[in-house]
């Protein structure tokens, strides 16, 4: 998938569309409950009844002795609809939601907590579990992961002299970034867009660089910045990178031009069918290490029923669904890393290539993580705007992040 529902921009009204379902998030009858029958909506209408994801679902059913009813919806659309059922009363069963979105839902009342419903997110990585918590408690357990990484061109590295060992720290990677150059190549594309595609490439330089998005002008904030306008100064990285959505960033990268494109797990398909080999290494640290990268993926979750039997028949159901035995080929299906490290084992074993992807969730934030909860997308927004005005020379990085702080601070 080119852009994939788990990192879609999050609505700017959100927050204040959520607050208004705080006092209606329950539903008298969920798509049949009291009869055997459960709703669950997800975000993901590409698999269809007969898809690997959906027969999960069946299972789960069968094991729970009901029948699910599935609604499958995008992303941003299944935000707004999930709110105006909870203001009707009639919210789906289990929801499966964008993991960003997790804590704004707890803020409107939707969603159970694990502990309400025996839920248990305890099996899956605390890194992934910590956008589902909010104020000490969990909501939902993680269906998997995905992130951003740097693919490679390996005929462009080798035509330059570079081995892709090398790149280990930022200062590494400009001297690479330099050899492509200097060898007629093109160096590095990514997504620098304004919307929330260009945060959640920036992010894993942002906090590479040792940032906290609760200070978006601190120097190592304007250190990552100004790294990126700098690419752009020496002709390291094109000027459509101002524009590129993951889609048509990847796209540059798949000319075979490009040393390097940074992009996610959903490009490994594409990855294949590039038609010159390739490889994928992880988003360095400034100082080395692997950059923390936001994560992608959803939460299967609990909304808030009348029926407390209803509640914790939807709690087994959500726990089927997340189950180590079960999530393998859900995960598999979506081309997602495991939020469950020991899957996590069975996937690199079946596939060694996942093997730096299942090290770059290992190291990932969630965005929402820190206590942000539904402060991230007035964070998220004025992050944005200041890669923009900062790549577009209109300020320079340093003023482009004071703004930005600014106005993060003001929106709380």
């Amino acid at each position: 998938m080119p852009y994939p529902p788990r990192t879609r921009p999050l609505p700017a009204a959100l927050a204040a569309v959520a607050l208004a379902a705080t006092m209606a998030a329950c539903s008298s009858s969920p798509a049949g409950g009291g009869t055997g029958t459960f709703s669950i909506w997800d975000p993901y209408p590409q698999f269809t009844a007969g898809s690997a994801w959906a027969k999960v679902i069946d299972d789960c059913a069968a094991g729970a002795g009901v029948k699910i009813e599935r609604q499958a919806y995008d992303t941003t659309d299944l935000t707004g609809k999930v709110l105006l059922a909870a203001r009707q009363r009639t919210a789906p069963s289990v929801l499966v939601l964008d993991n960003p979105v997790v804590s704004t839902m707890v803020e409107a009342g939707v969603l159970k907590a694990n502990d309400e419903v025996g839920l248990d997110a305890s099996p899956a990585a605390p890194n992934l579990v910590a956008a589902g918590t909010v104020q000490g408690r969990t909501y939902g357990v993680p269906l998997g992961a995905n992130t951003l990484a740097l693919y490679y061109n390996k005929d462009v590295l080798a035509a330059a002299g570079v081995d892709p060992a090398s790149v280990t720290d930022w200062a590494s990677l400009e001297t690479s970034l330099g050899k492509v150059k200097a060898a007629g190549k093109k160096g590095i594309t990514f997504s620098a867009i304004g919307t929330e595609e260009g945060s959640f490439q920036f992010l894993p330089w942002f906090w590479g660089s040792g940032a906290a998005l609760t200070d978006l002008s601190a120097p190592p904030a304007v250190t990552a910045l100004a790294q990126w306008k700098s690419w752009l100064d020496r002709g390291y990285a094109p000027n459509s990178v101002i524009g590129n959505t993951q889609t048509t960033s990847w796209q540059e990268f798949a000319t075979g031009q490009y040393a390097f494109a940074e992009n996610g797990t959903w490009q490994l398909e594409n990855a294949k069918k590039a038609g010159f080999p390739y490889g994928v290494i992880p988003i360095p640290g400034r100082t080395g290490g692997t950059a923390p990268a936001p994560t992608g993926g959803e939460f299967v979750t609990v909304p808030a029923q009348d029926d407390p039997g209803t509640e914790r028949t939807a709690g087994r159901i959500a726990a089927c669904l997340t189950s180590p035995d079960k999530v393998l080929t859900s995960d598999t299906a979506l081309t997602y890393v495991s939020a469950v490290p020991s899957v996590q084992q069975q996937q690199v074993a079946r596939n060694p290539e996942l093997a730096v992807w299942v090290d770059a969730v290992k190291n990932a934030n969630g965005r929402t993580g820190d206590n942000l909860g539904t402060r991230y997308p007035r964070i998220s927004q004025p992050l944005w705007n200041a890669v923009q005005a900062a790549l577009t020379g209109s300020k320079t990085p340093e003023a482009a992040l004071k703004d930005a702080q600014t106005a993060a601070a003001a929106a709380k």
